[in-house]
């Protein structure tokens, strides 16, 4: 008998051809609630989720049988991971499978708000490009000599850093504590970090704890030269506080491409032209895709062998 797996999103098709060789593979679910669970899934013993669908107590404790969580991403932040470690449960997710796109992404993001490229586009699509003797868009302070802020010196954070440093910015960071292998300027507080900042890049992995960490006071202290690039999640992120800093020039400019209610944008955000907007892309390549499902697929394998998780998540 192939072990029995719950899918609660749809997964990408190659990756439920894979797990159809070795699964019985139920799902994909209408939402993450009890009342949407398929036929049969009492005998479900792993759960495919993503990080940003809530995976609350009321659904573990529907699954009698549930020995592992997978999220198919590296956030985990909708998971209970206190109930799951109360029920023995283990937790997995794509740990640096991703890491490389979200941190070339994140350097796309950096440029188009720092340079102003979309509104480049929009310049040049208006036509109001009349020749630079004419009309121009204003000059810009440039990336050269500035100073990135990374919050979450992570797999994600540290890859950030490398390609800022091929741009010659100067580096800060800040994390729960300083890192001893990373030779970037430590910031023990986010506020002294957004202080320090002309950019802050928002890169840590979010949880209740972090919730709106970037909050008026950091945006604030980044001031109206700062921009801020954010490819975390969308809770990390105080959306109204932003939007009041970006509509007031609070800050220089902003760009996103994740929400704090995904799929929704708030119309605030959109009506803005100092801020970029991307509809949480950073992962998209088929290189990461390709890795995460890869690890997905060895998470559960050697779980089911009786071996340690490829990329476990402590709870």
């Amino acid at each position: 008998m192939k072990p029995t797996v719950l899918m609660v999103p749809k997964m990408p098709a190659a990756l439920v051809t894979r797990l159809r060789e070795s699964y019985e593979v139920l799902g994909p679910m209408d939402h993450s609630t009890p009342d949407a669970l398929p036929a049969g899934a009492v005998e479900a013993e792993a759960l495919l989720t993503m990080g940003s669908l809530r995976t609350d107590a009321a659904l573990i404790d529907a699954l009698p049988r549930l020995r592992l969580i997978c999220c198919y991403g590296t956030g985990v932040e909708g998971v209970d991971g206190g109930h799951a470690k109360a029920r023995g449960i283990a937790l997995g997710n794509a740990g640096e499978a991703n890491a490389a796109s979200v941190a070339e992404f994140a350097m796309g993001l950096l440029l188009a708000t720092a340079r102003q490229i979309p509104q480049a586009d929009r310049f040049v699509r208006a036509g109001r490009w009349k020749g630079n003797s004419v009309e121009r868009m204003p000059a810009v302070p440039g990336l050269a000599g500035r100073k990135l802020g990374i919050y979450g010196l992570g797999a994600i954070g540290s890859r950030i850093a490398r390609r800022a440093e091929a741009f010659e910015m100067e580096i800060g960071y800040h994390n729960r504590s300083r890192r001893a292998d990373a030779p970037y300027l430590y910031h023990d507080s986010l506020v002294g970090l957004a202080e320090w900042a002309d950019v802050l890049i928002v890169s840590a992995r979010a949880s209740a704890e972090n919730r709106h960490a970037v909050d008026a006071a950091v945006l604030k202290a980044l001031g109206p030269g700062g921009h801020l690039v954010n490819i975390s999640r969308g809770i990390a992120v105080d959306e109204d506080a932003l939007c009041a800093a970006l509509e007031t020039g609070a800050i220089a400019g902003a760009a996103l491409d994740v929400y704090e209610n995904e799929p929704h944008v708030s119309d605030r955000l959109r009506a803005l032209d100092n801020v970029v907007l991307a509809p949480h892309i950073a992962a998209a390549t088929e290189l990461a895709q390709a890795a995460q499902q890869d690890t997905m697929l060895g998470n559960l394998e050697a779980f089911f062998a009786g071996r340690p998780l490829l990329s476990a998540v402590a709870l």
